[in-house]
């Protein structure tokens, strides 16, 4: 696309594959997880070379530079090449996954093994029959 023209906010997103549906950007959008220049957006705002997006999923928090817009879903390398991750969000991102590794966030261990009646509960839960 030209320079001077803009791509709706939630295409952009699921062109540059921050999701994997433009539906599942929309939402995003609308849930407050995304901002465009410091400042809360909706799904038609457009969006411009050299904007800068927050992206909120999970526990990552991502800020980005845009670089390029376009409009049609491509191949990973290409929409990677839509935007560029600040220095100090790459390393803020790193520091946290570091930190969720080593201190075994998001697996809690249980305090016993299962017995007899709760593996059956498991059993029954996971072939979905109770």
């Amino acid at each position: 696309m030209s320079a001077n023209s803009g791509v709706r906010l939630d295409v952009w997103l699921w062109a540059a594959r921050f999701y994997k549906t433009r539906s599942l950007a929309k939402q995003a959008i609308e849930g407050g997880k995304i901002e465009v220049n410091d400042a809360a957006a909706k799904p038609a705002r457009l969006v411009h070379i050299d904007d800068r997006l927050r992206i909120t999923r999970g526990l990552e928090r991502i800020v980005i530079r845009v670089l390029a817009t376009s409009a049609t879903r491509g191949p990973a390398t290409i929409a990677q090449a839509l935007y560029a991750e600040s220095a100090e969000s790459l390393a803020t991102r790193e520091n946290e996954r570091e930190m969720r590794r080593l201190t075994g966030a998001g697996f809690d261990h249980p305090q016993k093994r299962p017995d007899k009646h709760s593996r059956r509960l498991l059993r029954g839960f996971k072939e979905g029959s109770g």
